[in-house]
C-alpha cells in the first residue's frame, strides 16, 4: 500500500472518532443537566435535601 490509499482511511477514522467524542460529551452534559434539574426541582424533600447536603459537604455555597 502506498500513502495515497491510506490517507483517506486515516482521515475518515479521525472524523469518526471526533464525532464519537462529541456525541459522548453531549450525552454526558445532557444527562447531567437532566439529573441536576430533576434533583433541584424535585417534589421529594429527600432528593432535594440529599443534594443540598452534598453541596455543604463539598464546601460549595448554596444560599
Amino acid at each position: 500500500m502506498n500513502s495515497s490509499t491510506t490517507a483517506p482511511i486515516a482521515a475518515a477514522q479521525r472524523v469518526s472518532a471526533t464525532r464519537s467524542l462529541l456525541l459522548q460529551l453531549s450525552a454526558g452534559a445532557a444527562l447531567g443537566l437532566v439529573v441536576l434539574y430533576g434533583v433541584a426541582f424535585a417534589e421529594s424533600p429527600i432528593a432535594h435535601n440529599a443534594a443540598h447536603d452534598v453541596r455543604h459537604v463539598t464546601v460549595k455555597p448554596c444560599h
